[in-house]
């Protein structure tokens, strides 16, 4: 998707734009049970959007009934593979259909920018849905290999009820990270936007009933995280919770499993990810662009951004001139001009807390080469790069998810991965470098769940995304995502006389 619409054009729609006020379930809109309501306020210039039902733990239980009797009926879980491949299609093109809405939606809700949502983060959506739908009717069960007096078959089932509490920096895509693969393998899905952005999530559910997914098949329920998406997590008929987001809530979410029913929980959560960029660098430009890009892409706002700079002292000089100079070209402004490269922060408390860690920055005695302007009451934050940073800092240290770059210098590979492995997290890495046996002991020693080499955040629908250590646990994308939503049973025939 590559719209050509100009600023004045997104302005336009946007006014013409009908906003979701409600949650969805079993396949209409859903006020929540206590007439509760929030605030959606966008980012981009402080302006209220809409009002959107602020469900609690009778709205959890509503929705929980729903995808239950939808699953136990087996309108969708015990259809046939293909017939789920064909609906999941069909919505996929719904969405592509609707690709201009949603990204409108997504911009305006949470600050991303157009260009962004247009050209990555409803296109990723689309691409996913499509590549789960065909993988559904291509999985097959298993025969063990046993004696000949026995048939052993390995079944892989739905799990039932799976509820997907996703995050508000790429609020359309990992929802459909999460509901895709579960939904192709005939599970009943709940989303839990977060309430930073859920306008896009309510959509893509409507239009997946408007495809012909079952009403309770794929259900959102709206309202803030210690209410909502807390009773999900506590609740004893949901088989499995899925969630991305930080590293503090992902460890409630294995409290409320080990508080109701040991509901099965996976895991993405926080980053701190290092881009080491050793000597011989094959070429230092193309570094410093994926370093830009990977610091600054959604103004900070990636669980695997590249916030870490560590880079071998003889290239340090060198490097972070080309550095700098791409990072004063970016273009800072509204979210909907297509020639914004960086936009606005998701609301006034995340974007007061990144200020914090800046000022923490300052006080710890970090250099701050470029940027950290702020206007009070605002979302903007300027592209703010510390150079000689030390590992024990707290912005070298903590996730700041925020437009911050933190340049640690280092004298050899030795130290650099030392200094890799420093943190809690361990999400994604990368690694700049022309010495194969260089980038495979970084590959092979540094505890991440995904090393790019020579590049950085590449990838596909295809390979798996998913962290070490605090960075949580479980894959999103390709065919293991599909772990986290079945159970294996196992059929043993006794066929001896």
């Amino acid at each position: 998707m590559n719209s050509r619409n100009s600023f004045q054009d997104w302005q336009r729609i946007a006014q013409q734009l009908t906003f979701p006020q409600h949650a969805f379930i079993h396949g209409q809109a859903h006020p929540a049970a206590s007439g509760a309501v929030f605030d959606v306020v966008s980012p981009r210039d402080g302006q209220r959007l809409t009002q959107l039902s602020a469900c609690d733990e009778q709205d959890a239980d509503i929705a929980v009934q729903s995808s239950r009797a939808a699953f136990e009926q087996g309108v969708w879980s015990q259809i046939s593979a293909k017939q789920r491949k064909h609906t999941m299609l069909a919505w996929a093109n719904l969405v592509e259909q609707h690709a201009e809405e949603l990204a409108l939606l997504e911009t305006l809700d949470m600050g991303m920018t157009i260009s962004d949502s247009t050209q990555m983060n409803i296109p990723g959506a689309i691409e996913c849905i499509r590549w789960f739908a065909e993988l559904a009717d291509k999985q097959y069960d298993e025969i063990a290999p046993t004696a000949p007096n026995a048939l052993t078959r390995i079944h892989r089932v739905p799990v039932g009820v799976v509820a997907a509490v996703v995050p508000w920096n790429y609020p359309l895509m990992i929802a459909c990270w999460k509901a895709a693969p579960a939904l192709a393998i005939g599970n009943s899905v709940i989303l839990k936007p977060a309430e930073q952005a859920s306008l896009a999530t309510i959509r893509l559910a409507e239009l997946a009933f408007e495809a012909g997914i079952p009403a309770g098949v794929l259900n959102v329920l709206t309202g803030l995280g210690d209410q909502a998406g807390k009773a999900l997590g506590l609740h004893m008929d949901v088989d499995a919770l899925a969630f991305t987001g930080s590293t503090r809530v992902g460890g409630l979410y294995m409290q409320y499993a080990g508080q109701s029913n040991l509901k099965r929980v996976s895991l993405e959560c926080g980053g701190k990810t290092p881009n080491i960029v050793l000597a011989d660098c094959p070429d230092l430009d193309k570094a410093a662009a994926a370093i830009v890009l990977g610091a600054f892409g959604n103004s900070g706002q990636i669980c695997n951004a590249g916030s870490r700079l560590i880079v071998e002292r003889s290239v340090h000089a060198e490097l972070m001139q080309k550095v700098r100079a791409l990072t004063e070209q970016l273009v800072v402004g509204d979210p909907l001009d297509p020639t914004t490269q960086m936009a606005c922060l998701v609301d006034q408390q995340h974007s007061q807390r990144v200020v914090q860690y800046i000022q923490q920055g300052q006080q710890e005695g970090a250099d701050l080469l470029i940027g950290g302007e702020h206007q009070t009451g605002s979302c903007f934050i300027q592209p703010t790069i510390f150079d000689q940073v030390n590992a024990g800092m707290s912005i070298a240290r903590e996730e700041i998810f925020g437009p911050v770059l933190s340049v640690i210098p280092v004298e050899n590979i030795d130290q650099a991965i030392e200094v890799a492995n420093s943190t809690i997290y361990g999400l994604g890495s990368a690694i700049w470098t022309h010495n194969m046996k260089q980038m495979e002991r970084a590959a092979r020693e540094i505890k991440a769940g995904v090393i790019w080499v020579n590049c950085h955040d590449h990838g596909d629908i295809s390979s798996p995304v998913g962290g070490f250590k605090q960075s949580g646990f479980g894959r999103d994308k390709s065919v293991h995502a599909l772990d986290k939503y079945v159970e294996y049973k196992t059929v043993w025939v006794d066929l001896s006389d």
